[in-house]
């Protein structure tokens, strides 16, 4: 599993021009089953996205398709967990230690 944060490295109001932009492809992204969780930092200085289910690499990948990251508004930190412990409503994505 990733914790993806999203650092704004440009001022709100740039970052709310490409904001519908960036929500579709967040639903994109929902839509795979790829994301599970999203938000706004607070303070609103970035975001912070949950993801599972494909390697580092393909997220990599999904991040520089972000309109954010087209639009040099922001950079992420991607930090990988093995989440062996979880919500019951999150039980499909328990991992286990190698």
């Amino acid at each position: 599993m990733f914790v993806m944060e999203l650092t704004y490295t440009a001022p709100l109001e740039a970052v709310e021009e490409q904001l519908d932009a960036h929500i579709a492809w967040l639903d994109t992204y929902y839509a795979s089953g790829v994301f599970i969780a999203s938000g706004r930092k607070v303070p609103r200085d970035g975001g912070i996205i949950l993801a599972a289910g494909v390697s580092r690499a393909e997220l990599e990948r999904i991040t520089e398709q972000d309109p954010f990251t087209t639009a040099g508004v922001c950079t992420y930190r991607i930090t990988e967990f093995i989440a062996t412990k979880t919500s019951s409503d999150l039980a499909p994505l328990r991992e286990t230690l190698a």
